[in-house]
């Protein structure tokens, strides 16, 4: 079966791909075309995103599509910088502006208070037959500085619970097997994909 990964990032094609074979679901992912419209994440939650940009592709293709919407959740920020997370700093997809920002915004944080949570919204849209949404949580907190070159986004500065190394220092299969994505994805292939 061929599906549609709705998305243009490199590093998202890579990861979904290598959860999915993990999962021993046998799909050939395809990147978004390059000439696809971009999608307005106008939603206000996670899973309306990704249901948003899935709708999207699989219409663009006529494939069935994977999107997802993900972004880091901040207690000492209310729940900040969620769904605009990856535009935290008024550029879309700026990592390093991103990172800059929140970590400014955190430097008086005392560690007790550094609680996060990384969300992945997973949608999986067959065109004209069904869509479904599934969505992963990993718990953490956040780094006083950004550690690790293994991710991407807020993973340099986010230590999962029970861990004392990042995201962004853990190997990229180790990553996989907690990450919120991660979790995210086996069970949109566990539950859709695999049948």
């Amino acid at each position: 079966m061929r599906v549609v990964l709705a998305t243009r990032n490199d590093h998202k094609v890579d990861e979904v791909s290598r959860i999915l074979r993990a999962e021993g679901v046998d799909v050939e992912l395809v990147a978004l075309p390059a000439d696809a419209p971009d999608v307005a994440e106008t939603e206000s939650t996670f899973a309306g995103n990704a249901l948003l940009k899935a709708r999207s592709a699989a219409e663009v293709t006529g494939l069935p599509a994977i999107a997802d919407d993900s972004g880091l959740r901040v207690d000492a920020l209310h729940g900040m910088p969620g769904v605009l997370s990856a535009r935290w700093s008024g550029r879309h997809g700026d990592d390093a502006a991103n990172l800059a920002l929140l970590l400014a915004q955190m430097s008086e944080v005392p560690d007790g208070r550094r609680d996060a949570q990384f969300v992945c919204a997973a949608g999986w849209v067959v065109p004209g037959v069904s869509e479904h949404v599934v969505e992963g949580v990993l718990e953490g907190s956040l780094a006083h500085e950004a550690r690790g070159t293994n991710g991407f986004g807020y993973d340099p500065i986010f230590v999962p619970a029970g861990y004392a190394l990042t995201t962004a220092e853990l190997r990229p299969h180790e990553k996989d097997s907690i990450s919120h994505r991660g979790q995210a994805l086996r069970l949109l292939a566990r539950s859709f994909l695999a049948q």
